[in-house]
């Protein structure tokens, strides 16, 4: 079993920054891609950025592109998500998720389906 915790949301003024760690503990997932998502309320959950086990491939959604990256330290079994320039509607709950096996292609890990893992989630909440 795969556990994921997310930590650094908060509240923050409408072109500020935050940065989500995702910590990963429990059986060791060799070639685990790791994905963002979010979800306002009332809506479906988004993919917002993945990245390959590697950190070589990495995917964002447009809404996100140039202002968003994803990273990983494998040492520390934990990916990260710098989030600059946020707008309001950046506002929800960020979902870290990890899948196992080796397709990094875009068109499967940013659909939440393909992913094994899931965290609880923390909320990013940007005031105007």
């Amino acid at each position: 079993q795969v556990q994921l915790v997310e930590t650094g949301g908060g509240l923050v003024q409408a072109g500020g920054s935050l940065r989500l760690s995702c910590a990963r503990s429990g059986r060791t997932v060799s070639s685990c891609s790791m994905g963002w998502f979010r979800q306002a309320p009332g809506k479906e959950r988004d993919f917002v950025a993945a990245i390959s086990w590697s950190g070589t491939d990495r995917y964002y959604a447009d809404s996100v592109k140039g202002r968003f990256t994803i990273s990983r330290d494998n040492d520390k079994n934990t990916v990260y998500l710098q989030m600059n320039s946020l707008k309001p509607e950046d506002t929800a709950v960020y979902y870290c998720a990890a899948k196992t096996g080796h397709d990094n292609t875009y068109f499967i890990l940013s659909r939440s389906n393909n992913y094994d893992y899931w965290g609880q989630g923390t909320q990013v909440t940007v005031s105007s």
